[in-house]
């Protein structure tokens, strides 16, 4: 330990008058407001550094350290998607045939002729979703990327209780409950035309659970926390970790304001929930998710133990999107990257810190994984503002970049 808040292993990967320029360029965020505080771990060849910066909580918050916890939110999917492939690899699951079978609730789908039409104008769907569909985001079912908000299945959605959002652990449906309000609306496109964020994660955890019989918690413990030793990633944080646990907050006005989303002393994320969303219901740190990315830049490998095959994770980690397809993302994919399985993929360099072949994704409470087989690059940023409202990410990946050493 260099100072209180860092912490650095090996020697190998990094320029150290840059790594104290990130550490400088974090600084700069907290001492301005825009986040309380931040953990940022950058990895190389066999350097490991961490930076913690600030504190856990606007006021009277202790100070940020490499264990705290953080909810991680849409970093849950590539977990969740690798976890599956182990049942692919197993035979159990197979990519291109339909969820009927273990998701019976789903059959014989209906879509909407146009978004803004009545729930009763639809036309059938042309096949049934996919493994595959469910996994590329290809469903037919999720945000919908235009101005309006008034359409009919908008607001059935949400009397439903279905509509996507941010996580909530304290959703009051079970899994099986949550699925049979779902089937009772029809999708916004046919399977597999449109990439179409979040909903499908939440459908395979749903999918997850009834292949193996078990709770999702279960099955992402047995084949990828346990095997990974990520020991604080769950659902739910129990009470000897709260105080570890990072309050979270979002942008309000005027700007540089931060409004309080969900305190720690009294958290959401206190008790496990009904419906273990594999949307984004995880919590973790960034040595746990720092294991999680060795694992998949070493194509499947961790420690010697195979977690995952090598052909699985060159797969998860190739565009899976037809261009038709990725203009279609908005701004969750931009113009420079594709979708592979759980997660995203670099496809044009564009700035600093986009090489082609990085893969990972980004959690909306503010967090951002990615692994760069290229550069041999682990990056992770942990803050717990929504959304990214300051730049801190931005100048966490140009500063992670920049400060490689070869």
């Amino acid at each position: 330990m260099a100072r209180k808040g860092r912490r650095q292993v090996g020697n190998g990967g990094f320029s150290q008058e840059r790594l104290e320029r990130m550490r400088r360029v974090l600084a700069g965020h907290v001492e301005r407001g825009d986040v309380p505080g931040v953990v940022a771990l950058v990895s190389c060849q066999d350097e490991v550094h961490v930076e913690a910066v600030g504190t856990k909580a606007t006021t009277g918050g202790a100070p940020m350290q490499s264990d705290t916890v953080f909810r991680i939110a849409s970093m849950t999917k590539p977990v969740v998607a690798a976890a599956t492939m182990t049942l692919v690899e197993e035979c159990r699951l197979r990519l291109d045939d339909p969820v009927d079978p273990l998701l019976p609730e789903l059959a014989g789908r209906k879509v909407l002729k146009q978004l803004s039409g009545p729930l009763e104008d639809t036309v059938p769907a042309n096949r049934a979703i996919t493994l595959r569909d469910l996994l590329t985001m290809r469903m037919g079912f999720g945000f919908i990327l235009e101005p309006s908000s008034t359409y009919p299945i908008h607001q059935a959605a949400s009397d439903l209780g279905v509509m996507p959002g941010p996580p909530n652990p304290l959703a009051p449906h079970t899994p099986d409950e949550w699925l049979r309000r779902f089937a009772t609306l029809p999708l916004l496109h046919q399977p597999g035309e449109k990439w179409t964020y979040p909903t499908a994660f939440s459908v395979l955890g749903v999918l997850l659970e009834r292949a193996t019989g078990q709770p999702l918690e279960t099955v992402l413990r047995e084949r990828i926390f346990e095997p990974l030793g990520m020991k604080d990633t769950s659902f739910s944080v129990p009470p000897d970790k709260l105080d570890r646990l990072a309050s979270c907050y979002r942008a309000s006005s005027p700007p540089g304001t931060l409004e309080l989303y969900d305190d720690a002393a009294t958290s959401a994320w206190r008790h496990p929930p009904k419906f273990p969303d594999a949307d984004g219901g995880l919590v973790s740190t960034v040595d746990d998710y720092l294991a999680f990315g060795q694992m998949m830049l070493a194509k499947g490998k961790y420690k010697g133990e195979r977690i995952l095959s090598r052909l699985s994770v060159e797969l998860m980690t190739t565009d899976q999107l037809t261009p038709a397809q990725r203009a279609t993302a908005g701004y969750f994919l931009g113009d420079n990257r594709g979708w592979g399985l759980g997660m995203s993929v670099i496809i044009k360099r564009d700035d600093l810190s986009a090489v082609p072949g990085r893969f990972g994704w980004d959690g909306g409470l503010g967090t951002s994984w990615y692994s760069d087989p290229k550069e041999g690059l682990i990056g992770i940023l942990m803050t717990q503002v929504m959304g990214f409202p300051s730049g801190i990410y931005s100048d966490f990946w140009t500063s992670a970049y920049g400060a490689l050493d070869d």
